[in-house]
């Protein structure tokens, strides 16, 4: 094997975001872009003693434009850079979750994830990458600054002299490598079987697929994106449901000309489906474009993910994996708090940490948590170290399954309403404003900064606050601090608006801001949450000042 040393000058712009390097198809098209953050990610790991012997790397993405391509230069780059096997997704699909797992599973020395996430794919789109470690989870704050560093003074980057390889045929290709008498081995396997294996283990699929058969209906919608054929295996294929349970399950590189990010906005085609009024179905959900997140639906409702996050606690002895208990729950900071009180009811702790999947990482290496969930929509477990989409459906249908077993027809609403009873409502909701200019979204913030002093004290009607800060998280594993982390105003009545810049998008900034109202009145239970967090939205919008300085008149998406 050959091995090129090629020349190369930085970009000032590779800093990895909450969930990798995001940036438009054009600009990873760029010669030498995308090999100069990868080389900068072999240089890292290269730092630590270099590679161990029979090093191995995963490489997968969610099938959107430029995986292929990126696929082979990679694979190229891991031969160069000391790698002896990579193990590739069929058609180089694997979903996030799927990654994790197989560098679990194979004890591998991590992954190449090649996602954008929820983001819009094809030509015009956008293409991320991010490195996930041999926990199977992304790598931390620690490993993407050094990667930035190094990014910014690359000069040479080194890649091998091989053909195109076929990825499309499960099976192994070897070549000659590196070192004398060794060889440098490229293995297609099946994107979907260790993952379909995973969850069998895991979930009741006989009580589920008995659920299936009662008449039960449900509709599972993929988006285009990689979790199709994932739903075809498990749903179809295992559980029994019928074809038409699915929808648009054949991945696309351009996500069908959709957006693949499952919310009440970009889901409308299931949202129509799921508010039919009657003639609606059971339950309903979907994935995004790299299968770590999910929406659930009942019939005529939606659950917010902060409630889905405390139905899955409060329910999780009724799932086989968890019949023991779980060691503790973990939430983002913007995530409401009704898994807080699920996790007090008990007796196990509840971690409240920054935005990001990283951050549970420790935790659940260290058996602090067993699940784990921010309210963008990500829900998952100690089984894999990512937010995980079609695990969060299959637990809500094992859910679902034991409840019509002991108590005759339950309803995802119902659940909602009896778990409201019991622990009170978090009414929540989340306002997007996506794409503001990015100087804009930086002014309106430091606009909220600066009244922190003012603020304290103030009444808004029955509202009175209580304190203002910036969110910092004190990890209590390796003691690493992150500052910054979400601007809080909080109210002596434990109701909360959180204003925080997103890390994900790659056109000007996105601003979202968070409203939370503790309701313990059940007889308001039934109110849709706008329509209770009316004055809470009327507060943010005074104190931000954000249609004023944005020109912005309402939010682009409502979750």
């Amino acid at each position: 094997m050959k091995i090129q040393t090629i020349q190369t000058t930085p970009f000032d712009d590779q800093k990895p975001g909450t969930s990798g390097l995001r940036k438009k198809v054009k600009v990873f098209q760029q010669p030498h872009y995308l090999e100069n953050f990868v080389q900068s990610i072999f240089d890292t790991l290269l730092d630590d003693d270099g590679l161990p012997s029979g090093a191995v790397l995963t490489i997968g993405g969610d099938g959107r434009y430029h995986n292929r391509d990126a696929i082979q230069t990679i694979i190229k780059m891991a031969a160069a850079n000391g790698f002896t096997r990579v193990l590739v997704g069929q058609a180089g699909i694997l979903s996030t979750p799927a990654v994790s797992h197989l560098i679990r599973k194979y004890k591998t020395f991590g992954g190449m994830v090649l996602s954008a996430s929820h983001n819009q794919g094809g030509v015009n789109g956008d293409f991320g990458i991010k490195y996930n470690i041999s926990n199977g989870g992304p790598a931390p704050e620690k490993i993407t600054d050094t990667i930035f560093a190094k990014s910014k003074v690359i000069a040479i980057y080194k890649i091998a002299e091989l053909p195109k390889i076929d990825i499309d045929t499960v099976g192994e290709i070897a070549f000659d490598g590196v070192i004398q008498n060794t060889k440098f081995v490229v293995q297609v396997i099946n994107a979907v079987d260790d993952y379909a294996d995973l969850m069998q283990t895991l979930f009741d699929f006989p009580a589920i697929k008995s659920l299936l058969a009662s008449g039960f209906k449900m509709k599972f919608d993929a988006m285009h994106a990689v979790t199709g054929p994932y739903a075809q295996e498990i749903f179809v294929n295992r559980l029994g449901a019928p074809a038409n349970s699915l929808m648009n399950c054949i991945p696309s590189e351009d996500f069908g000309g959709g957006h693949p990010d499952p919310n009440l906005t970009y889901a409308e085609d299931l949202v129509n489906i799921m508010f039919a009024g009657e003639a609606a179905l059971d339950f309903g959900a979907a994935s995004d474009g790299d299968g770590d997140r999910n929406m659930i639906l009942g019939k005529n409702f939606f659950v917010t993910p902060s409630d889905s996050l405390a139905v899955l606690a409060a329910n999780a002895t009724l799932v086989p994996a968890y019949k023991q208990g779980i060691a503790g729950v973990a939430r983002s900071m913007p995530t409401s708090g009704a898994a807080d009180r699920v996790a007090a009811k008990l007796n196990i702790p509840c971690y409240e940490t920054p935005t990001g999947w990283k951050f549970f990482g420790n935790l659940m290496d260290a058996g602090k948590v067993t699940l784990c969930g921010e309210e963008s929509f990500g829900t998952s477990s100690s089984h894999v170290r990512e937010k995980d989409g079609l695990w969060a459906v299959l637990f809500w249908l094992n859910i679902l399954a034991q409840k019509n077993v002991e108590n005759g027809i339950v309803s995802v609403e119902k659940i909602l309403m009896s778990h409201w009873l019991e622990y009170g409502r978090n009414v929540y909701s989340r306002h997007d404003y996506e794409a503001i200019p990015t100087e804009a979204a930086n002014l309106v913030i430091a606009h909220i900064k600066a009244q922190f002093t003012s603020l304290v004290g103030q009444s808004f009607g029955t509202y009175i606050v209580k304190t203002c800060d910036d969110f910092s998280y004190h990890d209590p594993i390796d003691g690493s601090i992150s500052h910054n982390q979400g601007t809080r105003i909080l109210f002596e009545d434990g109701s909360r608006i959180i204003f925080r810049l997103s890390g994900t998008g790659t056109e000007g900034a996105t601003l979202r801001i968070y409203l939370e109202a503790f309701e313990p009145d059940s007889t308001k239970h039934h109110l849709d949450a706008q329509v209770a967090l009316a004055k809470m939205i009327d507060i943010a919008l005074q104190i931000s000042q954000l249609k004023e300085r944005t020109g912005r008149l309402a939010p682009t998406v409502i979750t």
